[in-house]
């Protein structure tokens, strides 16, 4: 699972933007009109990343909640309403691409041009993804605080994911803050999708070390 919310969410993001041509809304416009089924392909990949979120929560609070059970539920609590607002962001930009093509949309919402709407969408979205990345990473904090906690897999690994996790949640809220440096804080992701991948292909491969502790 963290190896399929990852690739949902990636190759999501590289369609969509794609067809977004910065600082030039009306071509962007008409260019997820021209696309609209490639658009659609990109929107259904992010919608199936945060229905793969939800399976990956549920897997993640079942393998760690003998180390701790109520942080294990908040931490599962966290990446539900991760996948909430994600999933919501989705369904925005579905209604935004639904008054591309038919103008009597447009006019019932009063705007006369597309690129109004995908400046709203544009915004909606990414403020969106922004909130969503930050339950996301208190909740991916509590995941490895656990699995560090327990023998299931290496120590490094564990306190790699935590500290990534803890790096997301700062570069988040710098993003609401400091909005002009969205582009740059991006980079701060890096390390953490390197920590899940390396994560997930060690659960996929080596499994769970359920041997106790020596004391």
């Amino acid at each position: 699972m963290y190896l399929f919310v990852d690739l949902a969410y990636v190759l999501g993001l590289l369609i969509a933007n794609r067809l977004e041509v910065p600082g030039n809304l009306a071509e962007t416009a008409r260019r997820i009109v021209a696309s609209e089924t490639l658009y659609r392909i990109a929107l259904s990949s992010q919608l199936i990343g945060s229905l793969c979120t939800v399976l990956l929560a549920f897997g993640l609070y079942g393998a760690v909640k003998p180390i701790g059970k109520n942080l294990a539920l908040l931490a599962l609590l966290f990446r539900l309403v991760e996948a909430t607002i994600f999933a919501l962001g989705v369904l925005f930009s579905f209604v935004v691409l639904k008054t591309y093509i038919d103008s009597d949309y447009l006019k019932a919402f009063g705007f006369n041009q597309p690129s109004v709407l995908v400046n709203l969408r544009s915004a909606f979205y990414s403020n969106s993804f922004t909130i969503a990345g930050i339950f996301f990473s208190f909740g991916s904090i509590l995941f490895f605080y656990l699995f560090l906690k327990s023998t299931y897999i290496p120590k490094v690994l564990s306190a790699f994911g935590l500290l990534t996790s803890a790096l997301v949640t700062i570069i988040s809220f710098m993003e609401l803050i400091l909005p002009r440096y969205a582009a740059m804080l991006q980079f701060g992701w890096g390390p953490l999708a390197l920590a899940e991948i390396l994560v997930g292909l060690w659960l996929l491969f080596k499994g769970v070390n359920l041997k106790p502790r020596e004391k």
